[in-house]
């Protein structure tokens, strides 16, 4: 199990996190099968710190996230932010913790009630939590959208008068609402084009700053996580394949999956050249995944060994964890 006391106070653990969706089939909907989404994945995140969270789609990360904040019920594992076990919290005292952890959703216009105007959207979590009387609320609500680069004639608007960045944004205000001291950042910036992309990045860096916010950033952009991260987590099918700090990973990836990722980062100088690692095959379905390592049917230094036992996840180096047996 990650642990990171040498460095930082750590804010949120998450243990051996399962989360398995039933398949149903039959006249009686029978369960015949699982989807494994999230499979026995254990880390830490740090009091302050981005944690990027990265690899192909279907691999498990959004499943992950919104695990965690109980958004979907777990199948087992723990959660524990600031020693408190979320998944065994009921009422009140899940309300309470939910104030502290807040999601950036992916899609902002999917994740806004369109009838609304956004101002009303910001505050709804201020009306739940009851913060504030009603005029205290429309001054938090102003002053968070003009920490995020909106202005207060904005509030009256409705969703479908903004722009994909715009409603990033509102996305932000409404997570930074209740000042909260965690918050999962659901790809914010997938949808949106380069330029923009930027923007959105570091109006997260700046609040993170001000505010002393813990952040995990979901993405499958290796340049984005390497932008914004202090350390950098790879899944693959629903488990955890490496994690190490940010430059560690860049320079020195030992997993072969977290490879081939790497060797698909554009250079930004058209004289070089990567090495590109070509993976064979596609992604096996987490209804049915290989034995061993899951990732040996693609590997391409895969041994006799990694079809029958799956490796372990542990530290190689100090603060670098891998689960590959050639590491061994």
């Amino acid at each position: 199990m990650p642990n990171n006391n040498h460095k930082g106070e750590t804010l949120v653990e998450v243990k051996n996190l399962v989360k398995y969706f039933p398949v149903r089939a039959g006249l009686l909907q029978r369960v015949v099968n699982h989807v494994k989404a999230v499979d026995d994945v254990s880390f830490t995140v740090r009091k302050g710190e981005t944690l990027g969270l990265v690899g192909e789609s279907g691999c498990g990360k959004t499943t992950v996230g919104r695990t965690m904040l109980r958004l979907i019920e777990p199948t087992s594992g723990s959660v524990l932010v600031n020693g408190r076990d979320v998944f065994s919290m009921k009422g009140d005292e899940l309300k309470a913790a939910r104030r502290e952890m807040q999601i950036i959703f992916q899609d902002p216009y999917a994740s806004l009630d369109p009838r609304v105007p956004i101002g009303e959207s910001v505050m709804e979590g201020l009306h739940i939590h009851q913060i504030g009387t009603p005029r205290e609320r429309v001054a938090i609500m102003l002053e968070t959208l003009k920490k995020v680069g909106l202005e207060e004639y904005h509030a009256r608007r409705y969703p479908h008068e903004f722009s994909g960045g715009q409603r990033q944004r509102i996305g932000i205000a409404r997570a930074l609402a209740l000042r909260p001291s965690f918050i999962i950042c659901d790809e914010p910036v997938s949808a949106l084009d380069v330029s923009i992309q930027s923007q959105v990045l570091n109006i997260l860096k700046d609040l993170q700053q001000e505010f002393g916010l813990t952040y995990l950033f979901i993405a499958h952009n290796l340049s984005v996580v390497e932008h914004i991260s202090d350390r950098v987590a790879v899944m693959y099918l629903g488990k955890m394949v490496e994690l190490t700090t940010r430059t560690e990973l860049f320079r020195n990836p030992l997993h072969p999956y977290t490879q081939a990722l790497m060797s698909a980062i554009p250079i930004p100088n058209p004289r070089l050249k990567r090495q590109r690692v070509i993976l064979k095959g596609d992604v096996p379905s987490p209804l049915n995944p290989p034995k061993g390592c899951r990732f040996h049917p693609r590997c391409p230094v895969a041994m006799e060994r990694c079809a029958q036992e799956e490796p372990v996840f542990k530290e190689v180096s100090p603060d670098h964890w891998v689960a590959c047996w050639l590491v061994e």
